[in-house]
């Protein structure tokens, strides 16, 4: 799915608006567009990043809680 960024927008942005999340999902955005981190941390208004159709499985990590 190709998407255009808007004013302000980050790639991180641009996942958790039309993908739901982030995790596992901003890598793939990144492989997948190269080049795109030399546009810098905020993406040039209307640049076309190209999302994954098809999310990466998301990590199920346990966490240890130091303090109960």
């Amino acid at each position: 799915m190709r998407v255009i960024a808007q004013q302000g927008d980050t790639v991180d942005v641009l996942c958790h608006r039309h993908l739901g999340r982030t995790a596992g999902v901003t890598e793939a955005v990144m492989e997948s567009n190269p080049g795109i981190s030399a546009l810098g941390p905020v993406l040039p208004m209307g640049t076309a990043v190209e999302l994954p159709d098809q999310l990466p499985a998301e990590t199920n990590t346990n966490l240890i809680q130091l303090w109960d």
